[in-house]
C-alpha cells in the first residue's frame, strides 16, 4: 500500500531563499509551458517536450531534470481539463525525482537548487520513521510551501500484512457528539472538537465584522489549527479502533454514509447545520480504511438504514423506539440502551 508522508524541512535563511527562488522559477516554467501546450492542443508529455524543452532551458535557467519535471507537471494538469489555460502559482508544488532529490539517512535531503544542491536539515517523526526505514520511496515527491515552512511530500509503499480470517465483528456507529461509538460499549466522544469548533465559529463571526488585515490573519490561523486538532482527534480514535479490531481478531464494520448531507440537508435544524456541515466522518472512515490495511483488519460497509432505530434484542423497527438523542427505549420489549451503542450493535449483525 502506498503512503504519503508530510516531512518538515528546517533550512537556514539562505537555503530558504534558494528553495523559494528555485520554486517561484520553476512554476514561472510551468506556466511558459501551458501556454505553449494551449496554443498548440499539444498536451502529450513526449510531443511538449519536443516544442519547448530547449527554450525552457535557456530562458529559465533550469537543469535538465528540472525541466522535464516541469513539462511533466503541467501535462498532468491537463489530464483533468483541456478547455482552458491552466496557470500556476508562484508556490505550486514543485516536483522532484530521485535525480535531484536524495536522503542522507533520515537527517538530512540533497536537493538541487538554481544554486546548485544544498543538504537541508528534516524532521521527522517517530511514526514516519517507522514507515521510512525499510521501505522504498516511490516514484516522485512534491515540494511544498505551507505559511512559510517548506515540507517535503513522499510517497512510500508500506507492506500490507495477509488479512485474518475474523473471529468476530465491532460495529462502529459514526457520529457528531460522539464521534464514534463500538459495539463493545467504548464511546469516543466529539465534545472537545464540538467546544472548539463553538468557540471558534463566534470568534470567526467577530473577526468577519471587525474585517480588517490582522483580523483576517487571525482567522486563517484559527481555521487550520481547528482542522489540524480534527484530524488527530479522528488519527487517534482509527488507531485505537483498528488495535481493537486486531487483538480481538475481529473485522471493522461501518456504515456506508455516502451522500448523507444531501440526503438529511432538509432536516437537519439551523442551529445544528454548521455542526453537520463540519461533520469529518468521511476523513476518519479512511485513517480506519488505510490502517486496517497494514494491519490486515477488514473493513465492512453496510447500510446505515434503521440502525438507532432498530431493537437488537426483539427486532422491532419504530421511529418511536428513540425518544430523545441518547436513548433507546424499544415500545415492543421495553430494552432500554444508550442510543449509540444500539446502532452500533446493529451495524455489526448487519455485517453478519
Amino acid at each position: 500500500m502506498l503512503c504519503t508522508l508530510k516531512i518538515k524541512l528546517m533550512p537556514t535563511e539562505q537555503q530558504f531563499n534558494s528553495l523559494f527562488e528555485t520554486m517561484k522559477r520553476f512554476n514561472e516554467a510551468c506556466n511558459f509551458i501551458s501556454e505553449i501546450a494551449f496554443e498548440n492542443k499539444t498536451f502529450s508529455k513526449i510531443k511538449l517536450q519536443k516544442l519547448c524543452y530547449n527554450e525552457i532551458r535557456e530562458q529559465f535557467n533550469l537543469s535538465s531534470q528540472m525541466t522535464v519535471r516541469a513539462i511533466g507537471k503541467v501535462t498532468e494538469s491537463y489530464k483533468a481539463d483541456k478547455k482552458i489555460l491552466h496557470t500556476f502559482r508562484d508556490t505550486g508544488a514543485m516536483v522532484y525525482d530521485e535525480r535531484i532529490l536524495s536522503f542522507k539517512g533520515l537527517e538530512l535531503a540533497s536537493i538541487l537548487t538554481l544554486d546548485g544542491r544544498i543538504e537541508v536539515p528534516m524532521v521527522i517523526s517517530s511514526y514516519h520513521q517507522g514507515l521510512m526505514c525499510g521501505n522504498r520511496v516511490r516514484g516522485q515527491a512534491d515540494l511544498i510551501l505551507q505559511d512559510r515552512t517548506f515540507y517535503l511530500l513522499l510517497v512510500t509503499e508500506v507492506p500490507e500484512s495477509a488479512p485474518f480470517t475474523p473471529n468476530g465483528v465491532i460495529g462502529v456507529d459514526l457520529g457528531i457528539q460522539n464521534i464514534a461509538v463500538d459495539s463493545k460499549g467504548e464511546v469516543f466522544s466529539g465534545a472537545k472538537v464540538n467546544a472548539l469548533r463553538d468557540r471558534n465559529r463566534k470568534l470567526r463571526k467577530k473577526l468577519q465584522h471587525k474585517g480588517t488585515k490582522s483580523a483576517k490573519r487571525l482567522l486563517k490561523k484559527r481555521s487550520k489549527k481547528e482542522r489540524r486538532f480534527a484530524t488527530d482527534v479522528n488519527h487517534c480514535i482509527s488507531k485505537k479502533l483498528v488495535e481493537k479490531a486486531k487483538d480481538t481478531q475481529s473485522a471493522i464494520t461501518l456504515e456506508d454514509l455516502q451522500g448523507i448531507r444531501t440526503r438529511t440537508e432538509k432536516t437537519v435544524r439551523k442551529a445544528q447545520r454548521a455542526q453537520h456541515s463540519s461533520w469529518g466522518f468521511y476523513q476518519l472512515r479512511q485513517f480506519i480504511e488505510y490502517k486496517a490495511k497494514i494491519a490486515g483488519v477488514s473493513v465492512i460497509l453496510v447500510d446505515p438504514r434503521n440502525t438507532s432505530r432498530t431493537c437488537p434484542i426483539c427486532g422491532h423497527v419504530d421511529k418511536k423506539n428513540r425518544p430523545d438523542r441518547d436513548t433507546f427505549h424499544c415500545r415492543a420489549c421495553e430494552h432500554v440502551a444508550h442510543a449509540d451503542n444500539v446502532a452500533a450493535i446493529n451495524i455489526a449483525k448487519k455485517a453478519i
